[in-house]
């Protein structure tokens, strides 16, 4: 019986002893198949980082490769004597008859006499497209700024054209095949290109042209400056009416507004219009500003009020949190100190809110920034030339301006718009990085 009872036991034992190390091996299992897991699903995430990292890299690139020659522009120092008698003009000559005069033809005078050895009409027209169609004009601009040049001999850097400067700055001088070079030029005028390079006549500079100069049908006198200030107009615009607006409105249904179905029917639709395409609120412009008020097309002041309907959201969503990150019990202290409801909020939550609501609104500026299809939407497509003055003036801004070059032919609008990016890149960048900043300075810990 003792010996029965003995062997059971043992028995159990023995049992008991597998079933833990069964268990124990099927725990170890469980763990290498969770860490295996664990690894599999971080080097996912590595992966993923990776592959966003490289796309990131791949566009700017590709962004940069294209858009870096649009910072440099070919010129050509050409000697030019301002004859009085083809004129008809002297140094006495007045702003009037200077710009009377016929400096078309002067210029092309001036060009015939450099190249006597083009005679053919096809040729001479060949050797007129070398150089920027504004030359004329340009000749004139200096007679007009100083009418003392007149009869003298002067060394003129002439903007080459577009042709002439993409030729120049991706083919000349490099050893490609003849499927691989970038160039419309002629045989007669890539030979003029080779003459003036090898007699040192040709530069390229920065180009300045790029920011001082407004659009342009020709690509190489085409710049940003009109649409740069045509975006700082209609974010100012932007911004003076989505701040307050946005501010009191976060303030309002945080601070004061009843909880009850009309708050919260407005909470959500607030927070459903941050999710609404741009473009919608492009119709919107459209309907109710032109189509009912009357307001001019492709005026800052419209595209402000637009992209204030754009922006209102994301500043509301910001502001109302940031306020509730404001602690109760600097409410209560200035309450039990004897403020009212509205001193406690303007002197105290307002102040320690600032800094978020600040943050989003930037955030809400950069966004407007890069908007395109509400300003579409509104008209401001057009071709301006002019640099606005005014929030009433005509004018476009920087991504309608990349819209626009982006769908023109020539190879020289190719690099503008990849220089114009770049240039929108950098404001977006500098915004963004600020927001960071001022987030970071201006944090408190509670």
């Amino acid at each position: 019986m003792t010996n029965s009872t003995n062997t059971e036991a043992s028995q159990a034992i023995t049992q008991l002893f597998e079933d833990r190390t069964l268990l124990a091996k099927k725990r170890a299992v469980a763990r290498k198949r969770r860490n295996r897991s664990e690894q599999r699903f971080r080097w996912a995430g590595r992966l993923s980082i990776a592959f966003g990292i490289a796309c990131v890299l791949f566009l700017f690139t590709d962004i940069i490769s294209k858009g870096i020659g649009a910072f440099t522009q070919t010129y050509v120092d050409v000697e030019i004597t301002f004859n009085q008698e083809t004129l008809g003009l002297s140094s006495q000559s007045t702003e009037q008859e200077i710009k009377a005069a016929s400096f078309s033809s002067f210029y092309k005078k001036a060009l015939r006499e450099k190249y006597p050895e083009i005679t053919g009409r096809k040729e001479k027209r060949e050797l007129y497209a070398m150089f920027t169609s504004d030359m004329p004009l340009i000749l004139r601009n200096m007679v007009v700024a100083d009418p003392s040049i007149m009869g003298s001999t002067q060394i003129i850097s002439m903007i080459a054209d577009d042709d002439f400067d993409t030729y120049y700055k991706h083919s000349y001088g490099r050893d490609l095949d003849e499927a691989d070079k970038i160039s419309r030029l002629s045989d007669m005028q890539e030979g003029l290109v080779d003459s003036l390079a090898k007699s040192g006549a040709v530069k390229t500079k920065f180009n300045t042209i790029l920011f001082t100069n407004s659009d342009s049908r020709e690509p190489e006198l085409a710049g940003i400056k009109g649409a740069v200030v045509g975006s700082i107009l209609t974010l100012l615009v932007t911004l003076a009416l989505s701040f307050p607006i946005a501010v009191a409105t976060a303030i309002y249904l945080e601070e004061f507004a009843p909880t009850n179905r009309i708050t919260d029917f407005i909470e959500v639709n607030i927070n459903n219009l941050a999710a609404v395409p741009s473009v919608i609120f492009g119709l919107l412009g459209l309907a109710i500003f032109i189509n009912f008020f009357g307001m001019p097309r492709s005026v800052p002041l419209l595209g402000g009020f637009v992209l204030t309907l754009m922006t209102l959201p994301t500043i509301i969503i910001s502001s109302r949190a940031a306020i509730k990150a404001v602690p109760p019990s600097i409410r209560e202290a200035a309450l039990g100190m004897g403020a009212s409801k509205v001193q406690t909020v303007i002197h105290h939550v307002l102040p320690l809110a600032m800094p978020g609501m600040l943050t989003g609104t930037i955030i809400g500026m950069s966004q407007a920034l890069g908007e395109t299809a509400p300003l579409l939407m509104i008209g401001m497509v057009a071709f301006i030339v002019d640099v606005p003055t005014g929030i009433t003036d005509s004018a476009t801004v920087l991504p309608v301006q990349i819209f626009l070059w982006s769908d023109s032919p020539e190879r020289a609008f190719v690099e503008k718009t990849s220089a114009a990016i770049m240039v929108l890149l950098t404001f977006l960048i500098c915004m963004n990085s600020f927001a960071v900043w001022l987030r970071k300075r201006l944090e408190r810990r509670w």
